[in-house]
């Protein structure tokens, strides 16, 4: 597929998440610029912009962007906010976060060195200034915490564990689906001075926590 089409095909994704999604133009513009087919396989290239997960290796897929559409937006954060994300995978997620937090702001961790070292890569090729390293979201980036906010990509059994919530500072929000397979549900927690409140966003499908 040309680059022209790809273009195309993108903003007519876009167009229709515009139609189906209750969510914010920046977040929506975050995913107009970026170049999915780009992070994924090359033989899946031309199902890019299919509003649906697609397998990257190593058991993991990249997230159907009206999935992350819609926790980019539940995030609530703006320019010069620093994030925090738990599943690099192929680095996707982190550029539209980049996109609206601007460079230098996310920080991502990612199980899989080799997926690790593949989305460091690519990000840094097309241009998207995001830290990446391997390693296990409980303990990674101590020195960089607190984050305004923090999303997983992965799903822990039960719940978002404490060392992950521990490194969002008071009044910011985490995003994550959590529960076992076959009964994820999707919840954004705001931390605040005495615990945490939980709202809930619905079902969802995603890989489990490593």
């Amino acid at each position: 597929m040309a680059d022209a089409d790809h273009e195309t095909a993108r903003r007519e994704l876009v167009a229709g998440l515009r139609r189906r999604l209750d969510v914010d133009d920046r977040t929506l513009a975050a995913l107009e610029s970026v170049p999915r087919h780009a992070f994924v396989p090359e033989r899946l290239q031309s199902r890019a912009y299919a509003d649906r997960p697609l397998p990257i290796g190593h058991d993991q897929t990249i997230s159907a962007p009206h999935m992350v559409a819609v926790m980019t937006d539940l995030l609530d954060v703006e320019a010069g906010d620093r994030v925090f994300e738990v599943g690099t995978g192929c680095g996707y997620h982190a550029a539209v976060v980049s996109e609206v937090v601007g460079p230098g702001n996310v920080y991502s961790v990612e199980y899989v060195p080799e997926l690790a070292e593949a989305a460091r890569d690519r990000l840094r090729r097309l241009g998207y200034d995001v830290t990446v390293r391997a390693g296990d979201g409980r303990t990674a980036f101590p020195d960089e915490a607190p984050f305004d906010a923090a999303y997983l990509t992965c799903a822990p059994t039960d719940g978002v564990p404490d060392p992950i919530v521990d490194r969002v500072r008071t009044g910011g929000r985490i995003v994550a689906p959590v529960g076992r397979a076959g009964a994820q549900r999707l919840v954004r927690l705001t931390v605040g001075d005495d615990g945490v409140d939980r709202e809930n966003h619905g079902g969802v499908r995603f890989v489990p926590m490593q």
